[in-house]
């Protein structure tokens, strides 16, 4: 058994990494491919998380590996309403962009329950003093509600979140091996400037690790697990995509593109990095959330239950796949150097 894996870790050869990006409502594609991995005993060694992922990171290691999806389920709510209730047959293309749009619209009024608050709620009393639209005091409530942190803490699987110094911009990683992990930990690590305020830990004022580094590989590929290694990184805003026809569809993607390409370069960063060495084996698969023709301009925003669903499903579909290729032997698990194996969505 690895020295942090689970049972299921010993009768492997082999880590598996879990990487997991920002991207607030999106984030349910994440729960999807999880659940996938999970089924297929892909049951992670260490998990990283920026931002939605570090939310997701800690719902995971934070659970017995009896209930990690269960509690997803329960933070995301995916299945509360069928999918075939509120998108029917008949709904047209632009009736389903209407739909998205309302959702959106209505979360940016009315916030999500049990993440944060309402249009303007930061500037309530009880909440941080700090500027910002929403607040987050309850997701802190949630993270004390729905995670065992002396799990997350001091169980098998490793845990990482990462954040972002306000003040003097440096990259701050708070991980399990080496300091005791709090729910505002986890909120520092979502805390996205404007949308929401800052989180003081340690005398330092953090936001969204996501503003550095949106899929956070680097605590992986600086320092890799002695073992050969299986990282998957799940990327949930895409690199490529079509050429916008409407002012949504441009503001959707120049936001996909700001983030994706820091992910491209970090990978051809440490491609470089560690060319030559021999004392590295990790297969690096990246999972990118690539679906995205429904989505509208503010989809980070959508937490209606049908578009959950589907995100949820197609992230379902993209863990098999990748779960299919580990059991076919396809990834180059054990291989000298770093191996980045491409997405394949067929």
């Amino acid at each position: 058994m690895s020295e942090r894996g689970g049972d299921a870790a010993g009768a492997r050869d082999f880590d598996v990494v879990l990487v997991l990006s920002g991207g607030n409502a999106l984030g349910a594609y994440e729960a999807g491919v999880y659940e996938a991995l999970h089924a297929a005993g892909l049951h992670p060694d260490w998990v990283i998380g920026a931002s939605i992922g570090a939310i997701n990171g800690a719902l995971i290691v934070g659970s017995p590996p009896e209930r990690r999806v269960e509690t997803l389920r329960a933070f995301w709510r995916p299945g509360a309403f069928p999918v075939e209730a509120l998108t029917l047959p008949w709904l047209s293309p632009a009736m389903e962009t209407g739909r998205r749009t309302g959702a959106v619209g209505w979360t940016a009024m009315a916030g999500r329950s049990g993440i944060f608050g309402p249009l303007l709620s930061s500037l309530a009393p009880w909440t941080d003093d700090r500027p910002a639209i929403f607040e987050t005091n309850q997701l802190a409530d949630t993270l004390a509600r729905m995670v065992d942190f002396d799990r997350l803490n001091a169980g098998p699987c490793r845990y990482t979140a990462t954040a972002v110094d306000v003040q003097t911009g440096d990259d701050v990683v708070f991980d399990s091996r080496d300091r005791r992990i709090e729910p505002d930990h986890v909120r520092a690590s979502a805390a996205l400037p404007i949308a929401f305020p800052p989180v003081a830990v340690d005398g330092r004022w953090l936001v969204d690790g996501g503003l550095s580094a949106n899929l956070p590989l680097d605590p992986v590929l600086a320092d890799p697990p002695p073992r050969a290694t299986l990282c998957i990184a799940v990327d949930l805003l895409p690199l490529c995509g079509p050429v916008p026809a409407t002012l949504g569809e441009a503001a959707s993607r120049m936001q996909d593109l700001l983030f994706a390409a820091q992910s491209r370069r970090t990978i051809a960063r440490w491609q470089a990095a560690h060319a030559g060495r021999d004392d590295v084996r990790l297969s690096l698969l990246r999972l990118a959330y690539t679906e995205q023709g429904a989505e509208v301009a503010g989809k980070a925003l959508d937490f209606s239950g049908p578009t959950i669903e589907r995100r949820w499903q197609a992230g379902h579909q993209a863990g098999m796949r990748a779960a299919a290729r580990v059991a076919a032997g396809e990834l180059g698990i054990g291989a000298v150097g770093l191996n980045v194996v491409e997405c394949r969505d067929d």
